[in-house]
């Protein structure tokens, strides 16, 4: 049987994760990675060492959870931590994991949405670094914006401006808000679906 080119080459689904892969990989900013590696040594001091310039390099620094969770509890007061750092980090993969776990659960309650967080093969596997720079930036912006006094390092190498503008958007319809709820409990106070008389008229029920 004679294969043809494509089939000689590469199989289908092998061809297709090659692709995937690839525009994830297209996705990854090393320009980015350079600010975020400075912002991290930065926030939790020198101790964290500096990675390999790459993708693969600032994987293998965050791969274990340590450094991910030193950023995040460097985020809130002494006292407060909320994630627990081994003093020898771990070596066996379930451990290492279990650490990133907790750094994602800890940026979730700081306040990183959904949408931002990576999932822990995307780092743990080298799946998708875009993802993990994005929960960073997620993370950074928030610290930014809330600007507590436990933020680190230049404010402009994040944007606050996303929760700048949600604020303003929830604060001005706060009062439409307010009114449209009134105007509800003004029609419908007292009154039951069945207790319609004509249209839009709600029948008076006494009790």
């Amino acid at each position: 049987m004679m294969l043809s080119p494509n089939m000689a080459n590469k199989g289908p689904s092998y061809g297709m994760s090659r692709e995937v892969q690839s525009k994830i990989e297209k996705k990854y900013d090393e320009e980015l990675e350079e600010r975020l590696v400075e912002w991290i040594i930065v926030q939790c001091g020198p101790d964290v060492g500096r990675p390999d310039r790459g993708r693969l390099g600032f994987q293998v620094w965050l791969k274990n959870g340590v450094i991910l969770s030193k950023l995040v509890n460097s985020l809130y007061p002494d006292g407060s931590k909320p994630v627990k750092v081994p003093e020898n980090p771990p070596s066996m993969v379930f451990k290492q994991m279990e650490q990133v776990a907790q750094f994602l659960k800890a940026a979730e309650d700081y306040g990183v949405i959904k949408t931002d967080m990576f999932q822990t093969v995307d780092l743990f596997e080298g799946k998708d670094m875009a993802a993990v720079q994005r929960t960073l930036m997620a993370l950074g912006s928030l610290a930014v914006t809330k600007n507590d006094g436990h933020y680190r390092g230049d404010p402009n190498w994040f944007m606050k401006k996303a929760q700048e503008h949600k604020r303003e958007f929830t604060e001005s319809q706060l009062q439409e808000g307010k009114h449209v709820i009134g105007l509800q409990m003004g029609t419908n106070r007292g009154a039951s679906q069945a207790g319609m008389t004509g249209y839009g008229r709600p029948r008076q029920i006494i009790s």
